[in-house]
């Protein structure tokens, strides 16, 4: 059986990674000279595989330099934040068993904690921290990563996916100037923050008023281009003995308006449903296959909205210039000026919209597509 030749929803890597050539390079040397970063993009961009294949280059690059990953997507209160940077970080720079027990003794004796071994991987463990005794001294966690560091003479960085998730945590301002004022004072550590939720991340880290405020170098990634992802199709498709055109190539990601998810979903429709050649007939029965798989997510989707937030969509989709001029507020009965504002600012809150360089754009294209083509019908 021949490879899958387009993957999504998971981690990319090797000749599944389209690109991102500057952004790789930017973070690369972010982190071997210890820059702090803060990548921000909408969801299903890439991020966690850019960031993944930054750190592999940087760490072939510099010997020194140890990276690893934190997920806070099912992290909500402060307890479970220490516990896990605890474990990831002890992880990473520890190498060989029997470092396992010297560094928690050296690192962690103050906080009596439970380690429990895997019984299938005999390096693999988990440590257990007393809250009660963690509360007392937070800073003793937050700087376990410089202190590691500057023990073993390496390089560190500390890796955050969905960091915008401590805005859940309870008091989390107070938390985030707790995380601000150990980790600014670090030399051989350096942290790398991104997330899925693009206008949580923009108030934590561009807020003048928030603790994060100028704490890294920002990040913002622009969408691949259509000439990249062209280029990139041809080459899986010929990889697999399939051929398709360049007009037809270049088709798929104009489709999905160069989104990463949707191009790789929509380019590994048409390659199943390929024999030997992919035309246009087959790409567009790809992509009505695509809208069908999402059509019901879709549907509960807008059942939520109320009747002038749907009308905003559609006056969206239909290019309205002046959402808030009287004209478009009467054709789509949209209220009044001020109301337009609340079905916005609510539209973005569910990552519905987004505004890029003052435009107000759909987050999910296919999204966008299926309310054109089946709910709307324009």
């Amino acid at each position: 059986m021949p490879r899958i030749p387009f993957k999504y929803g998971q981690i990319v890597k090797g000749s599944n990674f389209t690109n991102r050539k500057k952004e790789i390079a930017l973070l690369r040397d972010h982190f071997t000279s210890l820059t702090s970063s803060i990548v921000i993009s909408p969801r299903r961009w890439g991020k966690s595989s850019l960031v993944k294949r930054a750190a592999e280059v940087a760490m072939r690059k510099d010997k020194k330099l140890k990276v690893c990953f934190l997920d806070l997507y099912k992290v909500r209160t402060e307890e479970e934040f220490y516990e896990l940077l605890a474990n990831e970080v002890l992880k990473a720079t520890t190498g060989r068993v029997f470092e396992i027990g010297k560094n928690i003794k050296k690192f962690f004796s103050q906080f009596i904690p439970k380690v429990t071994f895997s019984p299938v991987k005999d390096t693999e463990f988990t440590i257990g921290l007393n809250w009660q005794e963690v509360k007392k001294k937070p800073d003793e966690i937050l700087n376990l990563p410089e202190k590691i560091a500057q023990q073993q003479k390496i390089k560190l960085v500390v890796c955050l996916d969905e960091f915008q998730n401590i805005g859940f945590f309870k008091d989390s301002i107070s938390f985030q100037k707790k995380l601000r004022a150990n980790w600014q004072n670090h030399n051989h550590a350096a942290y790398c923050m991104y997330g899925s939720k693009r206008h949580m991340m923009l108030e934590v880290f561009t807020k003048q008023s928030m603790p994060f405020y100028q704490f890294g170098s920002l990040i913002f990634l622009d969408k691949i281009s259509n000439k990249d992802w062209t280029r990139y199709i041809m080459k899986q498709f010929q990889a697999t003995n399939k051929k398709i055109s360049p007009e037809d190539a270049q088709y798929i990601p104009a489709l999905m308006e160069n989104h990463p998810y949707y191009v790789q979903q929509l380019a590994h429709l048409c390659w199943l449903n390929s024999e030997e050649f992919c035309d246009r007939k087959i790409i567009t029965k790809a992509h009505d296959q695509l809208l069908m798989q999402l059509s019901l997510l879709f549907q509960n989707l807008t059942d939520t909205l109320s009747n002038k937030q749907v009308n905003l969509l559609l006056s969206i989709i239909n290019d309205e210039p002046e959402l808030s001029s009287s004209q478009t507020i009467k054709r789509y009965s949209l209220g009044t000026s001020a109301t337009v504002n609340r079905s916005k600012n609510a539209l973005i809150d569910k990552e519905i919209l987004d505004q890029f360089s003052g435009k107000l754009e759909f987050v999910d294209p296919a999204y966008k597509a299926w309310l054109k083509q089946h709910y709307f019908k324009v």
